[in-house]
């Protein structure tokens, strides 16, 4: 008994757990103890690459294309009203004045879809990542800039052009 206690070993079932080592050879011993260590290597490589590939940031596609939006329609009716905003395409636009400006809703922090335009600024829910107009970021997780599209306004239709 005070062997057991030396090495660590309590309880009542200890019998069977030194019958059933005892019973394996020392060749099952070692194949085991290098399975294990392979095993925890093994599933900690996995961790890091998955963990890895989850954080990547995907923000530096750069938009392309050309759509426009009917401003009489009541989808739109947010851009009535200045600092009003729509979400159209994955692109935000908003009205500042009589203008209007569009930028990606994708932000260039950790790539999330959720830029919004608010108090005369487009703005990141996700981690507070503010840009100016013209996209220059305003604190340090704006720091990589917005990619902003150009408009064109023509009648009640806005033509917004990567």
């Amino acid at each position: 008994m005070s062997g057991w206690k030396q090495r660590g070993i309590r309880g009542v079932c200890k019998c069977k757990y030194l019958k059933y080592f005892n019973d394996m050879n020392l060749e099952e011993k070692i194949n085991r103890n290098d399975f294990l260590k392979q095993l925890g290597f093994t599933g900690a490589s996995l961790l890091a690459l998955y963990t890895l590939d989850s954080c990547q940031n995907e923000s530096n596609i750069t938009p392309s294309g050309t759509f426009s939006l009917d401003l009489s329609a009541a989808s739109n009716a947010n851009l009535a009203k200045d600092g009003g905003y729509v979400i159209n395409n994955n692109v935000v636009i908003a009205r500042v004045g009589v203008n209007y400006i569009a930028a990606t809703l994708i932000c260039s922090h950790e790539g999330r879809e959720q830029i919004t335009f608010k108090n005369g600024e487009w703005y990141c829910t996700a981690h507070g990542a503010r840009f100016d107009t013209t996209g220059k970021g305003l604190n340090s997780e704006g720091k990589k800039g917005l990619f902003v599209y150009n408009t064109s306004l023509s009648g009640n239709t806005l033509t917004i052009t990567a």
